[in-house]
Parts: structure tokens; sequence; C-alpha cells
């Protein structure tokens, strides 16, 4: 039976991931095609348009919504458009779902689509020293790679993670890429060639973090109803969670390097939640969509590192803390795996272009529940999550299902 919460994922589509710096909305379009296509709707019944706004150099501030929808050939339909970092395609879709929810719309195309500067992402110019993310920039030159490695030492201290344990993660990813055709990097990497790219910022080498890309993704959602009479073998889009942290933040989050635990202990005003930031957005969705991480059958991360990926597999509940290196070795999160993590190759795979980031995972998901994803295909696969975390306290956890 269908939930009186859940909306339909009518279409999925995408533009290839790459690095051509060509106009975003090129980007946009061809993935918004083909998302239609694969619903089997015209442009013409779209009843809104759901963009994220492009991020280039780490900022928003250029049209989505709109632009796409006149790039496709304005019909009135109304738009929307959102930014939340990382989180923006997430956002998106919570957008769109609200709206089928409260019987504002039937069909609802939803687009995240971006060009970014080559090498690593920077804050745009101008002196603004009330943003914390241009002071980590500017006091402290803590730009993302230095964040990233960071982290990931801190992995290391607290579970005593190796650089042959990140290495493997990259291994895993990078042949489930190679299967994927939407995928910027599609070579099969062994774990010396890891080992011996350059290294980028203490522990992790280039081959460990994520590429800045372009690239596009598209999801057309419908109601229930809308759903019914198309009469399409649809997923379902079972929850979206998107909570903010709570006081004290005691796990150092960027553009926040400094946790607070200390302060609120001094002053005894709250104690640190049963779960931090990004334990909360998956279990969220879970506690919305009636579901516990055991009923999970795949998942998409959002592995900005491969340290990050195996945080993530304690984080959404796949193993126990401290035991994500032994769940990875296990072979459990690979392809054919008990629960395989990245079936889409991930950022690793892809890179990030930040307003399609979550929507391509909803993508995956959908071709995986479909039966659709070819030679990466997950047997049996019932239900899948997503989860990403961004800039400012922004991230979310979206849980898709079959019917």
């Amino acid at each position: 039976m269908s939930r009186t919460d859940s909306v339909a994922v009518a279409g999925v589509g995408m533009h290839p991931w790459g690095a051509w710096g060509k106009p975003f909305i090129g980007y946009g379009s061809a993935a918004a095609r083909a998302a239609l296509a694969d619903a089997g709707i015209g442009w013409r019944d779209v009843q809104l348009v759901v963009g994220g706004e492009t991020i280039r150099n780490g900022y928003p501030g250029f049209v989505a919504g709109s632009a796409l929808s006149q790039a496709l050939g304005w019909h009135g339909a109304p738009v929307a458009s959102c930014y939340a970092a990382c989180a923006t395609g997430a956002q998106a879709l919570s957008t769109a779902r609200a709206h089928i929810l409260a019987g504002l719309a039937d069909v609802v195309l939803v687009v995240g689509a971006d060009t970014t500067p080559k090498g690593f992402f920077a804050p745009v110019g101008g002196e603004r020293p009330d943003d914390p993310d241009w002071l980590r920039f500017r006091l402290l030159g803590a730009t993302n790679p230095a964040y990233f490695g960071l982290y990931a030492r801190r992995r290391m201290a607290l579970r005593g993670s190796t650089e042959a344990d990140f290495a493997a993660v990259k291994v895993k990813n990078a042949r489930a890429g190679a299967l994927n055709p939407n995928a910027r990097f599609r070579a099969e990497v062994d774990a010396e060639t890891v080992l011996n790219s350059p290294m980028v910022s203490d522990p992790l080498r280039l081959l460990q973090i994520c590429a800045t890309s372009d690239g596009a993704a598209a999801v057309v959602l419908t109601s229930e109803d809308y759903a019914r009479r198309l009469n399409k073998d649809a997923v379902r889009i079972r929850a979206v969670s998107a909570p903010t942290p709570t006081y004290p933040r005691t796990v150092p989050d960027f553009p926040y390097l400094a946790s607070d635990s200390m302060a609120s202990n001094s002053t005894a005003t709250a104690a640190p939640a049963t779960r931090t930031f990004r334990e909360s957005l998956a279990h969220a969705a879970y506690e919305a969509a009636g579901i516990g991480p055991e009923d999970v059958d795949l998942a998409e991360v959002y592995d900005l590192t491969t340290a990050m990926e195996l945080d993530w597999y304690e984080e959404i509940g796949l193993c126990a803390p401290g035991d994500a290196e032994k769940l990875l070795h296990e072979g459990a999160t690979a392809l054919g795996g008990r629960v395989p993590v990245n079936t889409s190759g991930g950022l690793s795979s892809f890179g990030e272009a930040i307003p399609a980031q979550a929507i391509a995972q909803v993508c995956e998901l959908t071709w995986q529940l479909r039966g659709d994803a070819g030679a990466r295909q997950v047997e049996r696969a019932r239900v899948g999550v997503a989860v990403n975390q961004g800039l400012f306290g922004h991230g979310s956890a979206i849980v898709v299902g079959r019917k």
C-alpha cells in the first residue's frame, strides 16, 4: 500500500559529470529532458520547477529554477529555487515533495546543475568578517582539504584507521564508478596506485579526495494519484530529513572548526545529544519512514574523502562505531555485498557538482530499486538511503523505497 506521506519518482535523468566549463543551464536542460522522457511526461505537464542554486566558488547567487524553466521553454509553470550548501538538491526535493503532499501540484520537476572552477572551492572575494567560512580561509588558511585531513586524522586517532583502509574505499568506489556511464572517472585503481598518488592534506592523497566537477541531475516527482494514471512502476520518496545541529556541538564541522562541548560543560546548560549531527540525519529519516538501518539494502553517502565514507557507515547505522573498517574489508559495502554503499561510484567517481549531488543520489537509488542499474545492479533492492552534509549546519537524508 502507498503511504499517505509518499510521493512517486516518475522519472530520473542525468547529464554525465565532467570538466568542460560550459554553462550549467545546458547540463541541467539535458538532465531535465532525460527525466521527463523517463517519466513519459511532457514538459507542459510540469506544474512546478524547483531548481538547486548553482554554487560557483562555494557561494550561491545564480538563478536556477527560472533559468532552467526559461531554457526548457516558459509555459507559465511556477518556479522555486533553493540553496542549502551540499544539501541543496535534497532541499529542492523536499520543496517539491511538500507541494505535492499539500495538494498544490501533481507533477514537479527538480533539477540541479553546476559548472565548477578548476581546483578546490574557495570563497569569493570581498571582506566578510562576520562570515565563518570567509574567516576560516582568511585567518587560518583552512581550505576544504585542510579540514578533510584533520577529520581523517581524527578517525585514525579514534578508530585506529590506517591509510590502507582509506585506500581500500577508493578501490571499491572506482570499481563501481567504472560501470557507470554518468561518472567522470571510470578507471579502476589498485591500492598501490592510490597510496602512491600525491599527498594533498596528510594523510589524504589526491585519489582520496573528490574533485570538483560539472554535471546535472533531475527527478520528476508526482502525486500518488498521478502515478497511478501513468501506470508506471515508480519508486517512492518515503522520507526527507534536514535537521540542524544541536548545542553543544561535540564534533567539529566546517566552517566551524571548533567544538563547544567544553563551554557547555562549564555552564552546565545542556548535555550533548545522544546522536551527533551526522548521525541524526539518517536516523530522522528512518523514523519518518518507519524503518531502521537494518531495512536498508543500499546507500549513497557523501564521500568527500575516503575517510568520510567510513564515518558514514557508522553514522547511518550500517555497523557499530569502530566497525566500519571491518565492514569494508569483509566486502559488505561493495557491489555484491550485504549492503552496498556508493554503487554509483560516489563522489570519488563523480566529483562535486553541488546542487546536483543529492538529486544524483536519488537517481542512482531509483535505478537500483527499479532494477535498471545494469552491471552495478543490487539484487532484490527494496530500500535505499542517501545522505550528505554541507556548510553552515546543512545536511540531509532521503529514504527511497519500492511501493
